[in-house]
This record gives structure tokens, C-alpha cells and sequence, in this order.
């Protein structure tokens, strides 16, 4: 039963904390904002890619992304890049990378 737990543990998509949810996710980088630095966030692998939907490893690099920036201190991501890798035994997408700049804005 533990594998079972282990296996399905990979099928959901990595939660947004309180402070991720608050950053905010651009495709163009801000204006007048102070730069912190990159981010990468990811979801998935060889291993628990199978069991994930393609919109779980997506929201949950998402998630895991703006984590990471609201750690950082940052309030917006301007997204950069998106890598989907795949396995030569994979029937699809088995982990997806975004890679983007943090920035720290003036709230609105």
C-alpha cells in the first residue's frame, strides 16, 4: 500500500502556498520593477510522469515556480521558457520545466 500512496502522490499537481498564489505569472517582463533573480519550477519525472496529466505537470512547474519566487521575495515571474521532456517508454510528457525571471513590484 505504500508504493500505491507514492504513486498516486505523483499524479497531483504541487500546491501553491499562500504566498505563491500571490505572485503573479507574465509573458512580458515588467516595467519598473526590481529584479531578484531566476527561478526554475518543475513538476513530474521517469518515474511518477506516466501517472500525471499533462495539465498536472503544468500547474504544478506553475505552482512550484511561483513558490519559489514568493520565496525569493518576489511578487511577479516574467516566463521565459517551457521544456516538456518525455521517455523513450512514455506514452506522452513526463515532467515539464519553466524557467523565468523574479521580479518585485510595486503593488497596485
Amino acid at each position: 500500500m505504500p508504493l500505491l500512496a507514492v504513486v498516486l502522490a505523483g499524479c497531483a499537481a504541487t500546491s501553491v502556498t499562500p504566498q505563491g498564489a500571490a505572485v503573479e505569472l507574465v509573458n512580458a517582463r515588467p516595467a519598473g520593477c526590481k529584479p531578484l533573480g531566476e527561478v526554475i519550477g518543475k513538476q513530474g519525472n521517469v518515474f511518477s510522469g506516466d501517472f500525471t496529466t499533462n495539465e498536472n505537470l503544468m500547474m504544478g512547474a506553475r505552482n512550484d515556480m511561483r513558490n519559489r519566487a514568493a520565496a525569493m521575495g518576489g511578487n511577479v515571474v516574467h516566463m521565459q521558457d517551457t521544456l516538456n521532456s518525455t521517455h523513450p517508454y512514455s506514452a506522452g510528457a513526463v515532467s515539464t520545466t519553466i524557467v523565468g525571471s523574479v521580479f518585485a513590484c510595486a503593488r497596485r
